[in-house]
């Protein structure tokens, strides 16, 4: 009799699922430690078996074995005397015993969950201390909160323009609201594993990758919730316009070299300044004590997030309404207006216009560079609101140096 390899790959798969789950459980599990245990390697193994069997002969079988296993652990588990009666050791072996039918189909699956659970057991120390000892309940809401707002309301959110002048995308503001409270909460994560003085800034650098204004608008919260690591905060809202630098050069070489080569000057003063400012805020936080986070702070502000997801969704509406009264003419005016909102996208445009020919390299220069100009007012209005007069004033210095020689590269090459 012929067998078929593929069965027999399956049939392996699903019998080492049961033995590297069983081999763990007989292992670490507290009840094997007292004798008391209702399963070890072996079971586990014949479970998986079990599923791999009943799955191959008929669906409803396994759904037999499935209903006899839970039982026989359900019985097992009101027999047993134990300090501690958990379910772990139960539970997982009715899921050995879904694992193994699994396998039978999806092999490859079975074994990555299989080797999922083996890890969440076998982490049972660390995680548990990290619940209880690490996290604070303050932390465990707002990463509730936050994965709410992603899991359950983004998907409810209409994708679609609306609005006067189908300027406003409410899928994309709620994406910022999202943004701002997982930058906060990124900020909040390297308080507590590096302190203010080094975690910000990294995290700033960071961010600013995916949205400069929204880790701007993180930092401001933080720092006018934490006074005294205002500087940190500020060094990471300042490393943030680095990342925006970058991330223009590598979008506009990837788009047209001509218009890159036409900005390299601009956007290496511009970069350099950024950098210098980063680093000299950086080193003063170094030399500044900071108090230890408390129990009660939280990782983000939720009011914060919606009042900036508002005011970016004013300037997208300002920008679409000024392109509508200037009309298509006006090239700088309208990179200008949709700068308000973001650089890189008249970025791209205007790049994309010199490589089909429609626009010279050296002219594209100007509307590029207004753009990112008036971007910069949306990150100082960003500043004020999230982090106040104290915050703005540390930061908007740093910006307009920037800023300015940003224009001076382009002025002076």
């Amino acid at each position: 009799m012929n067998i078929d390899n593929v069965l027999l790959l399956n049939f392996l798969v699903a019998l080492g699922i049961g033995l590297l789950v069983g081999a763990e459980r007989e292992r670490n599990s507290q009840a094997a430690q007292n004798g008391t245990a209702i399963a070890g390697v072996r079971t586990f193994t014949i479970a998986s078996l079990l599923g791999a069997i009943s799955i191959t002969v008929n669906f409803w079988l396994l759904v037999v074995t499935l209903v006899c296993v839970t039982i026989f652990s359900a019985t097992a588990y009101f027999v047993r005397k134990d300090d501690d009666p958990g379910l772990t050791t139960e539970i997982t072996l009715i899921l050995t015993v879904i694992l193994g039918g699994l396998a039978m189909s999806t092999a490859a699956l079975a074994a990555s969950l299989a080797v999922s659970v083996a890890i969440i057991l076998a982490a049972k120390e660390p995680l548990h201390g990290f619940v209880k000892g690490v996290v604070t309940k303050n932390e465990l809401n707002d990463f509730l909160v936050l994965a709410a707002a992603t899991l359950i309301v983004l998907p409810l959110v209409p994708n679609a323009f609306i609005g006067p002048y189908d300027a406003i995308n409410p899928r994309n503001l709620w994406l910022i609201v999202i943004l701002v409270m997982f930058i906060s909460a990124l900020g909040h994560l390297a308080l507590r594993l590096f302190g203010g003085r080094v975690g910000l800034p990294i995290v700033g650098l960071a961010s600013g990758f995916i949205s400069s204004i929204a880790t701007i608008g993180a930092m401001g919260e933080r720092a006018k919730q934490e006074p005294e690591i205002k500087n940190a905060a500020v060094a990471g809202a300042v490393l943030s316009n680095v990342s925006t630098i970058l991330q223009l050069a590598l979008l506009l070489a990837a788009i047209n070299t001509a218009t890159l080569r036409a900005l390299a000057f601009p956007l290496i003063l511009g970069g350099a300044s950024a950098v210098f400012f980063g680093a000299a805020i950086t080193l003063k936080s170094l030399n500044q004590k900071t108090a230890e986070l408390t129990g009660n702070s939280r990782s983000f502000s939720v009011k914060t997030a919606l009042m900036l997801a508002a005011l970016i969704g004013f300037v997208l509406f300002l920008s679409a309404a000024l392109n509508d009264w200037l009309g298509h003419a006006g090239l700088v005016i309208a990179s200008g207006a949709a700068g308000l909102a973001d650089t890189h996208s008249p970025a791209i445009s205007v790049a994309t216009m010199v490589s089909t020919g429609k626009l010279d390299a050296e002219a594209a220069a100007i509307p590029i560079l207004v753009a990112f100009t008036l971007n910069s007012v949306s990150k100082a209005i960003t500043a004020f609101v999230s982090g106040g007069k104290d915050f703005s004033l540390s930061f908007i210095p740093a910006l307009m140096t920037q800023v300015l020689m940003i224009w001076a590269g382009w002025w002076l090459f």
